[in-house]
């Protein structure tokens, strides 16, 4: 890999790395704040919908502005936004506004970065000589960092809480990240973010052309089944897994008295992917996608069904570290097959569509997923999303779309 590649893969890890540590620290200094439990829930839906509007709109800027330069200012943006806090406690106390103001203001840049970094991936196999199988090792081995700073991020949030208690302070760690992550991004060819504009786009302006450009990749979407596939295909997992993780367990575990074990189902969902992402970048051209992704469908449809049971503690921690196993793998072919389905004046805006659906998805079960599971027992919720899972199974393993996996086209025309 060139200097490039390598200075995309370590601005990657800082990201991620300072948001696994805000995922622990923020919920906390909210609730210590507020002391109200129903103010972490209203801020995580104030900004979980105005990520998911910036994400779609944020894939319009993608296809404009060289990738490199989004990347570098969303990473700039989320160092203010977090930084802001402990400064705002000192000055004037924060509140439950101040805590949605900042956070919205983080949404504009996390979205962006999310989706720009996402379409840099072509560009730098491109600048490393574009040898073949190239993208699905890259791919696979940002899937094997996301799996271990997964685990890492959040565990170094516990430990600065340890050591310092809930201290607004303890987010400028955060912040510095952020900033490190967007100087590492400079190491970066500026070649690796050009937009191959064929429609002279670039040079016009104005809310016409914004709109033209989300009609555009929308249509794409909507039209080649193959992106379309993918994407309906990963929000209805995205939801179920946040179901799970959010409703199911914690109140299944607490219920056995293992509360901690709602964690340890995280981390071995994510230790099952960090594994099986190596594996995957081990096996790159000698095992086919079209393998990867029918192992992986029928690992979560058998993973998911264990754990919809809830038949034992220790079955639903085995059945998330076998889902992490089987689905790392998938995920990262359907990765790879979506960036190489997608023309590259397009990719911004189609993958911060599909970004935007992954926060909105989690929002149409987790209301309904509760009501069931208070009104009909945790059994029947569980039963419920083992049932969807399957269908979902059964539906993509037979839809033509995914059996071209193997075969695809770099061109990407839509079909019909």
């Amino acid at each position: 890999m060139g200097r490039s590649t390598w200075a995309y893969l370590g601005s990657y890890s800082l990201s991620l790395l300072g948001n696994g540590v805000a995922s622990v620290l923020f919920p906390l200094l909210v609730l210590a704040q507020t002391g109200d439990i129903l103010a972490a829930g209203i801020l995580a839906s104030v900004t979980a919908a105005v990520a998911a509007v910036v994400g779609v709109l944020a894939g319009v800027i993608v296809d404009l502005v060289n990738r490199r330069t989004v990347s570098i200012v969303s990473d700039v943006l989320s160092a203010v936004s977090v930084a802001a806090l402990p400064v705002v406690d000192a000055l004037w106390g924060l509140n439950l506004t101040w805590f949605i103001v900042l956070g919205v203001l983080g949404s504009f840049g996390d979205m962006p970065g999310m989706t720009a970094r996402e379409t840099l991936l072509p560009r730098l196999v491109e600048l490393d000589g574009g040898k073949p199988g190239a993208l699905d090792r890259l791919v696979g081995v940002r899937e094997a960092l996301a799996g271990a700073l997964v685990l890492v991020g959040p565990g170094l949030g516990g430990l600065l809480v340890w050591l310092v208690g809930v201290n607004s302070a303890t987010l400028f760690i955060t912040a510095g990240m952020s900033v490190a992550a967007a100087l590492l991004s400079f190491a970066m060819s500026p070649r690796a973010g050009e937009v191959n504009r064929r429609d002279g786009a670039a040079a016009r302006a104005g809310v016409r052309t914004v709109v033209a450009d989300l009609v555009a990749g929308w249509r794409f979407l909507l039209g080649h089944r193959l992106v379309l596939g993918v994407s309906m295909l990963s929000a209805v997992l995205i939801a179920v897994i946040v179901a799970l993780q959010t409703t199911i367990m914690p109140a299944y575990f607490t219920g056995e008295n293992l509360p901690e074990f709602s964690g340890f189902a995280a981390m071995g969902i994510a230790a099952g992917s960090l594994v099986s992402a190596v594996i995957y970048a081990a096996t790159v051209g000698k095992v086919s996608r079209r393998t990867w992704f029918v192992v992986g469908m029928v690992g979560v449809g058998i993973g998911f069904t264990v754990i919809g049971l809830l038949a034992a503690p220790w079955l639903v921690l085995a059945a998330a570290v076998f889902i992490g196993l089987t689905n790392g793998p998938m995920s990262a072919v359907l990765g790879v097959a979506t960036i190489e389905a997608t023309p590259d004046q397009l990719r911004g805006r189609v993958l911060g569509v599909q970004n935007a659906l992954m926060l909105a998805a989690p929002a149409l079960t987790a209301a309904p997923i509760a009501a069931i599971a208070s009104g009909r027992g945790l059994e029947t919720a569980g039963i419920g999303l083992a049932v969807v899972i399957v269908l979902t199974v059964i539906v993509a393993l037979c839809a033509p779309a995914f059996r071209s996996l193997d075969r695809l086209n770099p061109a990407a025309e839509a079909e019909g």
